[in-house]
């Protein structure tokens, strides 16, 4: 036993008496933390037919008085020193309501469970939510496209990201990696762009009379290639 200054005056009370008290206080201070949607169970596994002692908030439509549930039953099953609290686990209503829960188990002094809070939080709007963002920002197509504010921005990002397929300078480049550099380029319309040769050929330190030699070459293999699958 222990003696307590509670409500102005001094009062004797037990090890569980005082564990469960601060529980009560804790389940009432989450509640009114997040709201409505959230409920505070503390249980008394003195009876586990009725370990519900106290309810803050009420979302799963027990009342005191309720049994343990099967989760609860399960870990006490266990050891007392093998007892886990859960956290973060789903949890179901008999309406169908889906709840993120959490249990954390209360000890006494001999580090023996005596009973649990268990935290329950309604998150089925935010379930509803989450189908709405997951078809809102989910894609059909994995192209990417870019809003440039500059024709020199969108030529430079292209040659960027055909180089990264070389893993080095432009200026190592031998003549065939040159030319499928071009071939690269071209598939992404590059060369539909003002200036664009001109630009590769810097690039490259060639002229650009030989970009439009590369060129050349791509498409005689183009056409060579489309011979053949009609063959």
């Amino acid at each position: 036993m222990t003696i307590v200054f509670k409500g102005g005056t001094f009062k004797i009370m037990s090890i569980n008496q005082i564990v469960f008290d601060f529980a009560k206080r804790t389940a009432d201070s989450i509640v009114k933390m997040f709201g409505e949607k959230c409920e505070v169970a503390i249980h008394d596994f003195s009876d586990l037919d009725k370990s519900l002692i106290y309810l803050s908030g009420t979302v799963t439509n027990r009342d005191v008085g309720s049994p343990a549930t099967n989760l609860v039953l399960e870990e006490l099953k266990k050891p007392s020193e093998e007892v886990e609290d859960i956290y973060n686990y789903k949890t179901y209503a008999d309406n169908g309501v889906v709840f993120k829960s959490s249990t954390v188990f209360l000890r006494n002094q001999d580090n023996n469970v005596i009973g649990a809070l268990c935290i329950n939080y309604d998150i089925n709007n935010l379930l509803s939510i989450e189908g709405m963002l997951q078809n809102v920002l989910s894609f059909s197509n994995n192209q990417e496209e870019k809003f440039n504010t500059s024709i020199h921005d969108i030529i430079n990002e292209m040659v960027e990201e055909v180089s990264k397929t070389f893993h080095k300078p432009s200026s190592l480049l031998t003549l065939d990696e040159k030319i499928e550099f071009t071939r690269q380029l071209e598939e992404k319309g590059f060369f539909l762009i003002k200036g664009s040769t001109e630009y590769i050929a810097t690039v490259f330190g060639v002229s650009k009379f030989t970009i439009y030699n590369y060129l050349q070459k791509i498409h005689v293999q183009e056409q060579y290639f489309k011979k053949l699958e009609a063959d």
